[in-house]
């Protein structure tokens, strides 16, 4: 086990299936409850085999020793300590004790939560946010119970429909996909019936029609043999003030319609500002790959029970927003982006087998990856994935937002996805966790304190961007004091309200107002407890005589 910890401790981050605790001499048994219901939880979700809580070692992955339990039968009795409060009475796999040169290390080995059963704790489910402990949400509760009864909706029968309720055009369209999947199949096809073709092709099971079938190659009218689940897309037109200017409904087949959506999309010339010889004059505001693939994979991914139809919202030329029903199953795109394997799961498995056959996406894994790469390549933002509610959106923008990250990504085309994302995340002013701030900073990107970071002075460098960084990072609080001491010196007297109409707009944008007026009543306060201003009747400032 030696080996086991040294490579947890030296390979992986802290995140939701791995746990670190100091624990130098007890440790609560209900908060270790707590950690286990989550740790099993969060490996049943992620598809992991196994979570760990580690005692005995500190956040900075030092070996500190533990003291809790020294006694091997009491360590032991934990077993069923937890076993009495947990559902079903699961327990950790093994409790191990590794004796090292730096001290006693316990290692809690916890199992996934079996599917369709999520683990409670004294009849509370746990989950891990980051590496925060939280309250299982009820999105993830529902995924773990959906795996022990899964019902492939798209394999399901149309009892009373027949190859005659299929289109024709839809029919031909998909032998010729499917010879582009198989060229070495061509012949053979090529003297298939229909019936025989589609079984191949596994749109039907048995010659019996499918709730795939219906949906790639079904005629409009013959919608009605899912209900009540809907075969719809809508693509919607909206102006700068998101107001609709236009739509249309699409239906089956979808392997058609899904070149009508695409047809409706104005996939304008944008042109750059040139910048010596970084930028080309002109491009398609989207890639027609991203197009395709993002349509496809909200087909693919679709949950038809809960009748929800699949959007596409052209935004004024600036963004297409597509969205479908369901949770997201890979869990976050940072997920999709690390990996480099399959998809493990899908809703929709016998649709997205037929829709691989008609050559219509892949399953190795890469479709959004490639996504990212070319909005990458193209030095435009980052896809931004909106997860809520039981619905999947995704953004993709047809326009670069920041020339100054444009050039980040075009002198620095070292930069890692991950990395990118992560920048993106600066850049659109979003959160970002601790564990994140830290690799940025770690690597030079960042500078600031959070919530307030931006793009640090090397970078800004690098990319012509000292005007912005300058004006991001604002003047220093040495800078206020001298403002204020030259202002009271030659007016005698000042309100905070002076003060503030000659520095705030010179703090830094990363600032918002009360947090910049903030720190003009931190400097004064710090200028007062040195006894070098004071404030008369609570409202004028002056300098103070010694």
């Amino acid at each position: 086990m030696l080996n086991k910890l040294n490579n947890l401790i030296s390979n992986s981050l802290e995140n939701e299936l791995l746990e670190f605790k100091e624990a130098k001499n007890t440790y609560d048994l209900d908060k270790l409850g707590k950690y286990f219901s989550a740790l099993s939880n969060e490996a049943n979700l992620s598809n992991s085999s196994e979570a760990w809580l580690i005692f005995g070692v500190n956040d900075k992955r030092n070996i500190i020793g533990t003291q809790f339990r020294p006694k091997f039968a009491d360590l032991q009795s934990l077993k069923a300590e937890v076993a009495n409060h947990t559902t079903n009475r699961i327990t950790f796999i093994d409790i191990h004790e590794v004796i090292t040169e730096s001290g006693r290390v316990i290692m809690f080995q916890i199992p996934p939560a079996p599917n369709g059963l999520p683990i409670a704790w004294k009849g509370h489910y746990y989950g891990r946010d980051g590496e925060e402990l939280q309250p299982l949400n009820l999105e993830e509760i529902d995924r773990i119970r959906r795996k022990s009864t899964f019902i492939d909706w798209s394999s399901g029968i149309c009892e009373s429909a027949t190859v005659n309720d299929l289109d024709s055009a839809a029919i031909e369209k998909a032998r010729l996909q499917y010879k582009v999947k198989h060229p070495h199949l061509v012949e053979q096809i090529n003297q298939w019936d229909d019936t025989t073709f589609l079984n191949k092709a596994k749109l039907l099971i048995n010659n019996q029609i499918t709730n795939t079938a219906i949906l790639l190659l079904g005629k409009s009218e013959s919608e009605h043999f899912i209900s009540p689940a809907l075969a719809k897309i809508t693509w919607i037109l909206k102006d700068k003030d998101n107001l609709e200017l236009d739509y249309q409904h699409f239906s089956c087949p979808f392997l058609l319609n899904v070149e009508a959506v695409y047809s409706k999309i104005r996939n304008l010339k944008y042109r750059y500002i040139r910048d010596g010889s970084l930028f080309p004059e002109e491009i398609e505001q989207y890639d027609p790959y991203i197009i395709r693939e993002a349509l496809n994979n909200c087909i693919a991914h679709q949950d038809y029970t809960v009748t929800g139809r699949i959007n596409v919202v052209e935004n004024d030329g600036s963004s297409l927003v597509f969205s479908n029903a369901g949770s997201f199953i890979p869990g976050s795109v940072e997920n999709v982006i690390e990996q480099d394997a399959p998809q493990e799961q899908y809703r929709n498995p016998f649709l997205a087998n037929a829709m691989v056959n008609l050559n219509m996406i892949d399953t190795i894994g890469s479709g959004i990856k490639r996504i990212f790469t070319i909005q990458k390549r193209r030095f435009f933002p980052m896809p931004d994935y909106t997860i809520d509610n039981n619905r999947v959106m995704v953004t993709i923008t047809g326009k670069v937002l920041d020339m100054a990250y444009a050039k980040l990504l075009a002198t620095n085309p070292e930069l890692s996805l991950v990395d990118i994302l992560l920048l993106d995340k600066v850049q659109k002013k979003k959160p970002l966790t601790d564990e994140e701030i830290t690799h940025l900073r770690t690597n030079g990107f960042i500078e600031g304190r959070k919530p307030n970071v931006y793009i640090s002075s090397t970078i800004a460098h690098e990319t012509a961007q000292q005007t912005d960084y300058m004006k991001q990072k604002g003047i220093d609080n040495e800078y206020c004091r001298k403002m204020i001491i030259d202002y009271l010196t030659k007016f005698k007297t000042g309100t905070r309200e002076n003060f503030e109409k000659i520095i705030l707009s010179k703090l830094p944008d990363v600032l918002n107002d009360t947090q910049k007026k903030n720190k003009i009543r931190n400097v004064l306060q710090s200028l007062k407890d040195k006894n070098i201003i004071e404030i008369d009747h609570g409202k004028s400032w002056r300098i103070k005589n010694v």
